[in-house]
């Protein structure tokens, strides 16, 4: 199956998703989460999330030694400690944004085996985790950040812009 991303205009961004039907699934699912960690891994991401593909449906993928397919996740608890850092994403290519999130989580959620698993995830691993979580709830990561740090990141993006406009220009001549 070959996976496409959609544009960050897409409304699938801001929607939340359905469950995964395992007696009626809306898609093959090990075809479906091979193609979304190829994706991911083409495009040099951490962490590809289905409604960034096309696809409505609660699955994400996130980048690992192999790669972890989560299906229907839920947050069961996070840590009171939070931590600030920059984040991306393949949706928003080249925006980056300050988010604050919480260094731990305990998370459940299916693997393609089908069977329930429950999981701890710290630091990065944790970020990755809610970030792709916040796809399949319909929110982005410029959603999370504070709006001075949304206004720094889209002024760079327009600067980027413009440099990668003159340069075009000074190209063709």
């Amino acid at each position: 199956m070959e996976l496409n991303l959609v544009s960050h205009k897409d409304p699938i961004l801001k929607k939340e998703t359905d469950k995964f039907d395992w007696s009626n699934p809306q898609v093959d699912l090990m075809d479906f989460a091979t193609s979304l960690v190829l994706k991911m891994r083409q495009k040099r991401g951490l962490g590809l999330a289905a409604p960034q593909g096309g696809q409505s449906i609660s699955i994400f993928c996130m980048e690992g030694n192999p790669a972890k397919i989560v299906i229907n996740p839920k947050i069961i608890e996070y840590s009171k400690e939070t931590v600030m850092l920059d984040e991306g994403c393949l949706s928003y290519p080249g925006v980056t944004v300050k988010v604050k999130r919480p260094r731990m989580i305990k998370a459940r959620f299916f693997y393609p085996d089908g069977k329930a698993y429950t999981e701890t995830f710290d630091g990065i691993s944790a970020r990755v985790f809610l970030h792709e979580l916040d796809h399949l709830l319909g929110v982005c990561h410029l959603n999370r950040a504070n709006s001075f740090h949304r206004e720094q990141a889209f002024r760079k993006v327009k600067k980027m812009e413009r440099i990668r406009k003159n340069l075009d220009n000074f190209i063709q001549v």
